[in-house]
């Protein structure tokens, strides 16, 4: 496996662009993905990202704001109240701005994962053996 490829194809799903060829949209509302590529026909709709991408966005905000709140002496010396206005909403504008390129940089992976195993989009594990 190739790890160009494989950053690649991530790289393609961040940018919101199909993992097989680049150039079609591969989602056609927020989280929606679009089941095939309008450019290349591919099928997009075979790759479930289930809880994935909510967990790594979940793991990446922990990580830009707890982290660093440790360390902020205004957490200390603010009321709570007015902390909590400051960062709840930082903190959903945050993940609400990840979480799509999350899910399509976990699609690009798992797009490019499926072809190292040599599967034909939509081939079922049965036809294999």
């Amino acid at each position: 496996m190739s790890l160009s490829r494989v950053f690649g194809a991530m790289k393609r799903g961040i940018a919101f662009r199909c993992p097989h060829c680049g150039q079609g949209n591969l989602f056609r509302k927020y989280l929606k993905v679009q089941e095939t590529c309008p450019v290349c026909g591919h099928d997009n709709g075979q790759y479930p990202a289930d809880d994935g991408p909510a967990y790594f966005t979940i793991l990446i905000v922990g990580h830009l704001f707890v982290a660093p709140l440790f360390l902020a002496p205004f957490i200390l010396r603010w009321p709570l109240v007015w902390v909590a206005a400051v960062l709840v909403p930082a903190v959903m504008l945050v993940a609400l701005f990840l979480l799509p390129r999350v899910k399509g940089a976990v699609i690009g992976l798992m797009w490019a994962l499926r072809e190292v195993e040599g599967r034909a989009p939509g081939q079922e594990e049965s036809e294999l053996f």
